[in-house]
């Protein structure tokens, strides 16, 4: 069956099958700055508003269907995962990243445009179907599906397949904190990003904490509360994006260096909250 789940706008579940939204779940916040930037704005959270914005995705850019476009250059915002993995891929700081993408499932990528393309407009992704046109056109830019059979989410074999294809210096991201456990006891020098927390737990965020290399907050408030005082860097207050370590901070640091617009930066004590933040935080 082509189907593909996503949790979009605030941990709202999305069903996708055959290029059309066939379900939407009750979105558990109620307001997110970001949301509200998007090309098809979300500007109030109703199933109506989200179905509007997925089906936008699919209809623009062919979200979880043959005609996926997995390459680009436009930079959507300013600290989001994509953006700071393409970045650090054209420094050429890491050699590959291991990320998700619709229609293919994990995938291992070496060009920024592909990393982009993939990621950055797409939300989270908790399951997908494999897409053979999808699959063949990352395997012709030089990605890596991991299970391209099964299309199935594993970042720690998108590692191992990494590493087998000699790459040493890896960006991983994942969503399920135990990820991030098992992927740093196998590659210690691979540097996490957790992406997608809204709803995290209390031992999610202190399992992110201890092994994650930047995390984004999103509508979490355990992130906030838990990962937000040992932050070493934060980009943006909104929906923050926080540096544990100084690997993740080389990364953010590198994503502000070619950054055109102006930047503000501050000695402060962290977390910093900002006045527009997702309402409310779960």
């Amino acid at each position: 069956m082509d189907e593909h789940i996503i949790e979009a706008a605030g941990k709202c579940r999305v069903v996708i099958r055959n290029g059309k939204v066939v379900d939407v779940g009750i979105p558990l916040i109620s307001d997110c700055p970001l949301a509200r930037r998007f090309t098809c704005p979300v500007n109030e959270m109703t199933p109506e508003a989200i179905r509007d914005n997925i089906q936008n995705r699919i209809d623009s850019f062919g979200m979880c269907t043959p005609h996926r476009d997995i390459i680009s250059k436009e930079a959507f915002v300013g600290f989001g995962a994509s953006e700071v993995i393409s970045t650090s891929l054209k420094s050429r700081f890491i050699d590959a990243a291991v990320i998700v993408c619709d229609g293919a499932g994990t995938v291992v990528v070496t060009k920024p445009e592909m990393a982009q393309g993939i990621g950055g407009r797409m939300s989270g992704l908790i399951s997908t179907s494999p897409i053979a046109d999808v699959i063949d056109r990352i395997n012709e830019g030089g990605g890596i599906v991991a299970d391209p059979l099964h299309a199935s989410l594993d970042p720690l074999a998108g590692v191992h397949i990494a590493k087998k294809a000699g790459y040493e210096h890896l960006v991983v991201t994942i969503h399920d904190p135990e990820d991030a456990r098992t992927i740093r006891e196998y590659d210690p020098d691979a540097i996490i990003i957790a992406v997608h927390t809204t709803g995290y737990s209390a031992e999610d965020a202190e399992i992110v904490r201890q092994y994650a290399d930047i995390v984004t907050a999103c509508a979490s408030r355990t992130i906030r509360e838990i990962c937000g005082p040992y932050a070493i860097l934060q980009a943006g207050s909104s929906v923050p994006v926080y540096a544990l370590t100084q690997a993740g901070k080389h990364l953010i640091l590198l994503r502000m260096a070619v950054i055109e617009y102006p930047l503000f930066t501050a000695h402060t004590d962290l977390p910093v909250t900002g006045e527009k933040c997702p309402r409310p935080l779960i």
